[in-house]
């Protein structure tokens, strides 16, 4: 069995791990959860940098220019993660103190 490697892209900071999802080289984050955050959040470059200031602005840039050429499919992906998201949310259904909290009116 032979190691698979990260594979490049033409963004300098933009690595496609071996499963093809491209991360921020320098850092264990994907694409999609930077771009998750600033469509969550409204969020500029600036204050993703101020939330991550672990990237720099270049990587932050990078991840964004990247996400733009690649729409289409990043948006496939993260529509999948959400939907995973939601699913396991009504699997695992209210917390116990979520419950409590509803229970009490201070909760929706």
């Amino acid at each position: 069995m032979s190691a698979t490697f990260p594979t490049t892209t033409s963004y300098e900071y933009i690595r496609l791990d071996n499963k093809g999802i491209p991360y921020i080289v320098g850092s264990t984050m994907k694409v999609v959860e930077l771009v998750v955050a600033q469509k969550a959040y409204g969020w500029s470059p600036e204050e993703l940098h101020f939330q991550h200031p672990y990237l720099s602005m270049s990587q932050i840039y990078s991840a964004l220019a990247y996400y733009w050429e690649h729409k289409e499919t990043l948006d496939v992906d993260i529509e999948r993660r959400l939907d995973y998201a939601r699913k396991s949310e009504d699997e695992a259904g209210a917390s116990p103190l979520a419950t409590r909290l509803r229970d009490q009116g201070l909760l929706e």
